[in-house]
């Protein structure tokens, strides 16, 4: 239970970060003005390497939970193998967003602030999933 309440502790603070730097750059998108360009920028940085650690962990903490039970108590299980598709497509934003956030970094962002704020709902989504599938996949042996 020690394994699974780090990993759950480690995916919040993780996904805090994915709802929040896409957020930044929605804000970051609409403003017109070089102070704030800059302070975006700052902020940006920042925010992301503050996740790295986050999803390691989560990620650390996730393949210890596989390895030490959860693949032979759930391997055969469809909601697992879903589970970490999304796992694997979140991981596939984080380094997006790291592309992005480098756009950004470079005066090179070439998207509106509508875009980003779509954008800024797919770790929603995919949270959704995830936690759907656990405890409801899960729980009918899915």
């Amino acid at each position: 239970m020690w394994l699974k309440a780090f990993h759950l502790i480690f995916m919040v603070t993780w996904f805090a970060g994915l709802f929040y730097l896409p957020r930044l750059f929605v804000y970051h998108a609409a403003t017109e003005d070089q102070a704030g360009n800059e302070r975006f920028k700052i902020m940006e940085r920042k925010l992301f390497w503050f996740t790295i650690p986050w999803m390691v962990l989560t990620l650390g903490f996730g393949i210890w939970m596989l390895s030490d039970y959860a693949w032979l108590a759930f391997g055969k299980m469809m909601w697992l193998h879903t589970k970490l598709t999304l796992v694997a497509l979140l991981v596939v934003y984080q380094i997006y967003c790291w592309k992005l956030m480098r756009d950004f970094a470079n005066d090179n962002n070439r998207r509106s602030h509508v875009w980003y704020r779509w954008f800024n709902e797919v770790p929603v989504l995919i949270l959704v999933a995830i936690v759907l599938l656990a405890v409801i996949g899960r729980g009918y042996g899915w």
